[in-house]
């Protein structure tokens, strides 16, 4: 069910894409005296620091469970998905913000902006390349959803977060090359403020909405439903199960835990029970391979 995404593939496409702007915009903003270039370097700088904490993440989650943690430490990958998109926030939009603002009262001449422009085109392009990276590895996981209904049921949060800063890195690119070609033009740099600005407000736009997809997951959320769909179709397609009373999925990091409680067909010795749900176990894995916990109990009553 995972459809064979990479999720650290996509990490280090978008790690390697913002090192590689960060210092060229520092660079540039140093140069240039641009507000919206300086916005851009700081923001792009707090997402390469955000892939190395989402790989952290990953690493941390590999660690076998435990008599503390019975079922693992899938988990972990939200919290540092959390995390990311509170640095987002605060590191990323919120130092935006600031930087509009305080440029918009005292603001300079953009010196030398071709290469601020120069910059700003070079990292459309990386991240563009980024971007494109990403999107390979979330289209073999959406299938024929929308990118949209993906973002809202997906249960991989570095996905979502990678995903997340690329669409708000390649967005806030434009805007700082828009913003900063009027600021040119018009020779007043009181527009390069308002793009650091806007840069900030979207900044924090994603951010909350990031943050607010994987507190969902942090809180407990179930599997995705069509998985959740697999698994009660397994299990209604067994002959010997009469009813099933319910089954409760829960996502766990990379893994799902699955209990259900259903009846057996009247008659059926302990043995014959048991060898029933033991084959109605290894169906289930073999058609959702993402199952790690299942926990089946039989019952005549709910």
């Amino acid at each position: 069910m995972a459809g064979g995404s990479n999720p650290i593939r996509a990490i280090f496409y978008a790690f390697f894409a913002n090192l590689s702007i960060a210092v060229a915009k520092t660079a540039a903003a140093l140069y240039t005296g641009s507000s919206s270039m300086t916005a851009e370097a700081i923001h792009s700088f707090a997402d390469s620091g955000n892939q190395l904490l989402l790989l952290l993440g990953l690493k941390s989650a590999k660690k076998p469970p435990n008599r503390e943690h019975p079922l693992g430490y899938g988990k972990v990958t939200y919290f540092w998905s959390f995390i990311v998109a509170m640095l987002l926030f605060s590191v990323g939009g919120l130092f935006s913000l600031y930087e509009g603002w305080h440029k918009l009262h005292d603001s300079s001449p953009i010196e030398n902006g071709w290469v601020a422009l120069t910059v700003l085109g070079l990292s459309i392009v990386l991240e563009s390349i980024s971007m494109r990276g990403c999107l390979i590895e979330v289209n073999k996981v959406r299938g024929d959803r929308s990118l949209w209904s993906w973002l809202n049921r997906s249960r991989n949060s570095e996905l979502v977060v990678v995903f997340g800063e690329d669409l708000a890195a390649l967005t806030g690119l434009v805007i700082a090359f828009v913003f900063v070609l009027i600021a040119l033009s018009t020779g007043n740099p009181v527009y390069d403020a308002y793009g650091s600005m806007a840069i900030g407000i979207l900044l924090v736009i994603v951010a909350l909405f990031v943050a607010t997809l994987v507190a969902k997951l942090l809180i407990g959320r179930s599997a995705d439903p069509d998985v959740a769909s697999a698994i009660a179709r397994a299990i209604e397609h067994e002959p010997h199960i009469l009813e099933v009373f319910n089954i409760i999925t829960l996502q766990v990091g990379p893994q799902i835990m699955l209990a259900a409680k259903l009846r057996l067909t009247p008659g059926l010795s302990l043995d014959e029970a048991i060898e029933h749900i033991n084959k109605l176990e290894r169906t289930l894995r073999e058609q959702v391979p993402d199952l790690g916990w299942l926990f089946i109990e039989p019952d005549a009553h709910d």
